[in-house]
């Protein structure tokens, strides 16, 4: 996710909680995020990447960024993170959620590594990075 700091260079911050929040918008929660939240606050353009690690495929979101921090939409979009937890066994309380991005998206483009320039197939690329990741992962 990148925002432009107010000396114009970029700020990019990985998001954990970006969702779809309906047919024309996306969200994410501000966990710890000063720096994005500072920027959006100066400037509220936004890119959103968001690409699958194995095939390497992906979509890039551009838009404008809307702070929420308070009333009925916060309550709604905390109660929508609290369905979503990723910690299934709920042994970890929930983050503090300070505020939360909405995004309306003005343009949405597909991501595509160059690995598929020359006609690999999608299925391939998988099971290289599977295998890739699988392997760092090995002891000793």
């Amino acid at each position: 996710m990148a925002t432009v700091c107010p000396d114009g260079t970029p700020n990019l911050s990985p998001k954990g909680t970006i969702a779809v929040w309906d047919d024309t918008r996306l969200v994410f929660a501000d966990i710890r995020s000063p720096g994005t939240v500072a920027n959006l606050k100066v400037n509220p353009t936004i890119e959103i990447n968001v690409v699958d690690p194995f095939v390497r495929k992906g979509y890039r979101f551009k838009g404008a960024a809307e702070l929420v921090t308070g009333g009925d939409l916060f309550q709604k979009m905390l109660d929508f993170y609290r369905t979503r937890r990723v910690d299934t066994a709920r042994t970890r309380p929930l983050p503090t959620i300070r505020a939360f991005v909405l995004v309306t998206v003005k343009a949405a483009l597909p991501l595509i590594s160059s690995a598929y320039d020359d006609g690999t197939d999608e299925s391939i690329i998988r099971a290289s990075w599977i295998a890739y990741f699988r392997k760092l992962n090995e002891p000793g």
